[in-house]
């Protein structure tokens, strides 16, 4: 049994599973909630499922992980040989995870260190790669929250939706509310600031939005070594168009990741969401 500095995530960043096999990375499920039912991320709901259900207008909420799930998690890992944990996980500004994670963690039978990362998806997946491979390099508890941290603040997110009704019913909008009683007739390009939905730009028609989201993401990659994340939901053609073009126009790409978001995105943000995540290395 090896003594090592094991990472913790949430579903919601949305790592490929040999990426965390690979690297040994656990992540904790959040609940999709489908009328009466309760289904976790990732194993008892597929997007298919979900993007049926928001289209059919059923009722869809989300919820975070319990305590006690953190706490079996945290003790299942320990178990494993790990010395210390580093729990990295989605906005506290978008979801209580981080609340749960900081609850489980007191009572841990090995040091946890819970951190809210402020991102969501594979801007969230970059941190827990980078502290997996800080961790793997014999690096201590402080010295993979450090790469998590520093990977976050060279991270960035940027996402068009086809609408912004899912974010309302959702109460995720934030300040993007402003856009609303333009929705119908504008096609809003979001980002994530400071944890949280901000407006970024309005745009006519879909076609011009992802022209525009392209040329965010090129201009925010600039020269840099950068890894990228494509993400979308039902909209698979858009996302590998769009990561082709990225290809050609990002001269320090190093890593490119095309994904469909997983339940738990997907229930605040509707189908047609597209979505580019640019991290400095």
């Amino acid at each position: 049994m090896s003594r090592h500095v094991a990472i913790v995530t949430d579903s919601t960043a949305y790592l490929p599973a040999r990426t965390m096999e690979r690297h040994g990375i656990t992540a904790v499920p959040l609940t999709v909630v489908l009328g009466d039912r309760a289904l976790e991320e990732g194993t008892e709901i597929s997007t298919r499922s979900l993007a049926q259900a928001l289209q059919k207008r059923r009722p869809v909420t989300t919820s975070r992980p319990s305590p006690e799930l953190f706490a079996e998690t945290y003790r299942r890992v320990a178990e494993s040989g790990a010395t210390g944990i580093v729990s990295l996980h989605l906005s506290a500004e978008l979801s209580g995870t981080y609340d749960a994670a900081v609850l489980a963690a007191r009572e841990a039978p090995v040091p946890v260190r819970v951190v809210d990362t402020g991102m969501i998806a594979m801007a969230l997946g970059f941190c827990a790669l980078a502290a997996a491979e800080t961790a793997e390099a014999g690096g201590t508890v402080d010295e993979a929250v450090t790469a998590a941290e520093k990977r976050a603040a060279g991270t960035a997110a940027y996402f068009y939706v086809d609408t912004l009704d899912y974010l309302r019913r959702g109460g995720r909008i934030g300040a993007a509310q402003a856009l609303l009683g333009s929705a119908l007739a504008v096609k809003p390009l979001l980002q994530l600031a400071g944890g949280r939905i901000e407006p970024l730009e309005k745009v006519r028609t879909a076609s011009k939005a992802i022209a525009r989201l392209e040329e965010i993401a090129a201009d925010r990659a600039g020269g840099a070594e950068v890894d990228v994340a494509v993400h979308h939901l039902a909209a698979p053609e858009r996302a590998s168009a769009l990561a082709d073009r990225l290809r050609t126009r990002l001269p320090g790409l190093s890593e490119l990741h095309v994904s469909e978001v997983g339940a738990v995105i997907g229930a605040h943000t509707g189908p047609g969401l597209l979505g580019v995540v640019v991290s400095a290395r």
